[in-house]
């Protein structure tokens, strides 16, 4: 049996928060090791962790350092750690500046309790989580999302790694659709990450949307 994954919590609505924890821990396949209520807290919290989680649950809206003030933390002191931003506002331009600066996922707070657990193994496993809902404002404001450029410096076989890392497909799957190997794979990422200023699987994702090179909404 796989370890299971290391969630952190942060959220100050305290019922909300207890409640969240409490359900996640029933899944043997989940560990809450972090919880707290605000972005300052949690910072002290991890500057004293003997181990580090591998995904935070930010709620955007916090007292002091908001979601988006402390995904830019995150990314700058803790990179390793995913982001998922859970939230009750979906405007367009913030999943599109948020999915830029890093986040992996972007859900609302109404949304079931199995598509949050659909989503953190998605961005445990593959790097990022798209529901409908965040495509569908990703395409909205196609026009300005992350990574400006130009499709024409990417080689035919890097949009074709792109394309399958958008379809969720793990290096060692496209290393095995592709008959390369899985170092091959990882470089084409890098090669990605470095040619369009993305910072994850997630913003490769936007990237290919704005792009036209993939599109996930597919009923």
């Amino acid at each position: 049996m796989q370890p299971p994954i290391k969630l952190a919590v942060i959220d100050d609505q305290h019922l909300l928060r207890d409640l969240l924890v409490s359900t996640l821990c029933l899944d043997p396949s989940l560990e809450v090791v972090q919880e707290a209520a605000n972005a300052h807290d949690f910072l002290i919290s991890l500057s004293n962790a003997s181990s580090l989680p591998h995904i935070a649950l930010l709620d955007m809206s916090m007292p002091g350092m908001n979601g988006m003030e402390l995904t830019k933390e995150l990314q700058q002191s803790y990179p390793e750690i995913r982001i998922m931003i859970l939230t009750v506002n979906y405007s367009p331009l913030l999943v599109a500046k948020l999915i830029g600066l890093g986040v992996s996922a972007y859900l609302h707070k109404n949304c079931p309790i199995a598509t949050l657990k659909q989503a953190i193994h998605s961005v445990f496993q593959h790097g990022f989580y798209m529901d409908h809902a965040t495509l569908e404002a990703l395409r909205h404001h196609r026009g300005q999302s992350a990574g400006d450029t130009s499709i024409h410096t990417l080689s035919k076989r890097e949009i074709q790694v792109l394309q399958l890392i958008c379809q969720e497909f793990t290096a060692a799957e496209i290393a095995e659709k592709l008959f390369i190997s899985i170092r091959t794979v990882e470089g084409h990422r890098n090669n990605l990450l470095l040619k369009t200023g993305c910072r994850n699987s997630a913003g490769l994702v936007v990237y290919a949307i704005k792009h036209q090179l993939f599109d996930l909404l597919t009923d």
